[in-house]
């Protein structure tokens, strides 16, 4: 019996992003394809099967013991980053800003799918889940700088819309235009 199960849910590819390791920002360069190895995205801030603990997980470990790196992507949703921008007073919210790799359109609550769930690309490439992806400072620097007086916003604006983390479980390549098919854990959910 199959642990995941695939859902009627897709998301087509609107944008691809790149966000260079060798920059202290965040800020992505737009792309056209993603070619993702089993370390993530060559290059990348976030590249590697390993990486130093960060504040999110110090309920664990001392920040920067060598970790599992499963956030080597991070993934949002058109359709949050819209109500985020809404939310700040801007018309739209450029993904460059805040360090996306893959926005989807098309999968609803997105930041909400379950953690282990696939997206699975016509390539073969599949991307597990690890995660949703907590809002930080960083963005609102980078928003900032292009729109002064609506950065600080973007921490608050992006609670519970900011994508999530996840990491290459079989490598590929994702074009824009491409759609990502959800699969999902077949457990229940937890009840302690």
């Amino acid at each position: 019996m199959p642990a995941l199960i695939p859902t009627d849910h897709s998301g087509v590819v609107t944008w691809l992003g790149h966000v260079p390791g060798a920059k202290d920002s965040l800020r992505a360069q737009p792309v056209e394809r993603l070619v993702l190895g089993f370390a993530g995205d060559a290059g990348a801030r976030h590249e590697g099967t390993e990486r130093p603990s960060c504040s999110r997980v110090t309920a664990l470990y001392p920040r920067g013991t060598t970790i599992r790196n499963v956030r080597q992507v991070t993934i949002l949703s058109a359709e949050e980053l819209s109500g985020i921008a809404r939310d700040i007073g801007l018309d739209a919210l450029d993904p460059a800003l805040v360090g996306a790799s893959i926005v989807v359109e098309g999968i609803p609550d997105f930041t909400h799918i379950p953690p282990s769930a696939r997206l699975q690309g016509p390539s073969g490439l599949t991307l597990t889940v690890d995660m949703e992806n907590q809002p930080c400072v960083l963005p609102g620097r980078e928003i900032e700088t292009e729109a002064p007086g609506h950065g600080a916003a973007f921490k608050a604006a992006a609670k519970g819309r900011r994508g999530v983390t996840a990491w290459v479980e079989r490598p590929g390549t994702l074009a824009l235009g491409e759609t990502l098919r959800l699969f999902i854990p077949g457990q229940r959910k937890w009840k302690p």
